[in-house]
């Protein structure tokens, strides 16, 4: 089989499956574009674990890496997770009809898209293929204002950002001639000399990555996008998406040679900001979703802190939180998902009081998950963390790391605050949580699972991390 036609395989199939989703809404109606994006997320993943007869399909501009293929197999997992945990949510809260399965596929193949990228342009129609998706999924919930409000504000800052982001390649092209990420984004040329165009194109697109990241300070859409958008779109809009850009990011970045010092600044502060603000506003929130937000802030900020190493075990402790992060963060948002019905809409910490008690398992993975954010052993978070630190203290950054393990320990004190009033006396709200579907239980059951996995054995995921960013 041609290297295109290999590579192209699991787009294929996860076009297919949405169209067969849309179809389906035609002619059949009802709840089968779960169950049929459910089956193309896990066929795409299947394709994509086996060896490709050659690593790279020119014609197509994509590339079947190990990491294309490894990042394929993590976003197609995500999004499956992702449609089980909305299935039951969306039928009680009358989120109808096939238009949100169909654009979580959308979505991944966008994902899939960028994941396998060779050079620029098939990057960014990768990058912003998924921003589309998000735009529509965020407002998806039509009848509720505040999710038609965070789905403007999303698109707005959204459509500023890829505007950042576009022009940044576009003097990437300017600069060097060509659309070779790894030809193109060499800040220093050949001769030794700086090259003016691609420093000032770095410029533009960390500017636009920040948005998308949610690094400070380009957050401020992070928690109202967050309070307004279902659970079931956050918990992948804060994995998938997030998990894109810094593929994104680490497919850039790796191929540098020299002039890594004109990113290292900008990197640096990113990562500063974001853990400092993100924690310390995190602390006076008293709305769940608001503090996930702010949460998610911060941990992207200790993401940052690997990459600003430069170093392949910088680049491995990114592979291996963005993992970590996306399995908490699905245990998280899947279990206010679950909990969420009308009349009970699980959004403020106050709501969770003594649902640890009356519903043990929802109760049980939200407190694991909270414990993982932490980064309290054994869980996925902490190994993630010491994943992080370590590389930045190994990759000559103990000023920063420092920083960042204080500001992992201010963390503590809300993630544990909101464990304990789940734990604490009922305050009577527990007859209104629905009961738990099939599909929600087992997307929580395996994120849990990968959660507690994770921490008690990570040295699997590791090593296959550090060939990855080896390679």
């Amino acid at each position: 089989m041609p290297a295109d036609l290999w590579a192209a395989v699991p787009l294929l199939i996860i076009a297919g499956g949405a169209l067969a989703v849309l179809l389906c809404g035609v002619f059949v109606p009802g709840r089968h574009g779960t169950w049929i994006g459910v089956v193309a997320a896990f066929a795409a993943a299947l394709w994509a674990v086996q060896t490709p007869p050659e690593p790279v399909a020119p014609l197509l501009g994509l590339a079947a890496s190990p990491f294309a293929r490894f990042f394929t197999v993590f976003f197609c997992l995500t999004a499956a997770a992702a449609l089980l945990l909305s299935h039951s949510f969306n039928d009680r809260w009358g989120i109808r009809g096939e238009e949100y399965p169909a654009t979580v596929l959308f979505a991944l193949f966008g994902m899939s898209v960028l994941a396998a990228s060779g050079n620029l342009l098939t990057l960014f129609l990768g990058l912003e293929s998924v921003a589309f998706a998000f735009y529509i999924l965020t407002a998806i919930d039509r009848e509720r204002t505040r999710s038609v409000e965070a789905g403007m504000k999303y698109l707005l800052m959204g459509a500023t950002a890829a505007a950042f982001t576009a022009f940044g390649i576009a003097l990437f092209y300017c600069g060097t001639g060509t659309l070779d990420i790894a030809k193109a984004v060499q800040p220093v040329t050949v001769a030794g000399n700086a090259n003016p165009l691609v420093i000032a194109g770095w410029g533009f697109l960390l500017l636009g990555m920040a948005f998308k990241l949610s690094l400070a300070p380009a957050h401020l859409w992070t928690p109202d996008v967050y309070q307004g958008a279902t659970p079931g779109v956050i918990a992948l809009l804060s994995t998938g998406s997030k998990a894109t850009s810094f593929a994104a990011l680490i497919l850039l970045v790796s191929p540098l040679h020299s002039g890594w010092e004109y990113l290292h600044g900008p990197l640096w502060s990113l990562a500063l900001l974001s853990m400092v603000i993100g924690n310390l506003a995190a602390l006076r929130q008293r709305n769940l979703r608001r503090m996930l937000a702010y949460s998610s802030i911060a941990q992207m900020g200790y993401v940052a802190l690997a990459l600003v190493t430069g170093t392949d075990e910088g680049t491995a402790a990114v592979i291996f939180y963005l993992v970590a992060y996306t399995a908490t963060n699905l245990a998280a948002f899947g279990a206010i998902a679950s909990l969420s019905a009308e009349g009970f809409a699980a959004e403020e910490i106050g709501d969770l009081r003594g649902i640890g008690r009356n519903c043990p398992f929802r109760g049980g993975v939200m407190a694991l998950a909270l414990f993982s954010l932490a980064g309290i052993p054994p869980t996925a978070g902490f190994m993630g963390k010491f994943a992080v630190f370590a590389a930045a203290f190994g990759g000559g950054e103990p000023v920063l790391a420092g920083i960042g393990i204080l500001t992992a320990a201010i963390s503590v004190y809300y993630y544990l605050h909101a464990v304990s009033v789940l734990y604490g006396a009922s305050a009577g709200t527990s007859q209104s949580v629905p009961r738990l579907g099939i599909p929600e239980a087992a997307a929580l059951a395996a994120a849990g699972g990968t959660v507690v996995v994770l921490g008690l054995f990570p040295e699997q995921l590791l090593q296959l991390a550090r060939m990855l960013a080896e390679g």
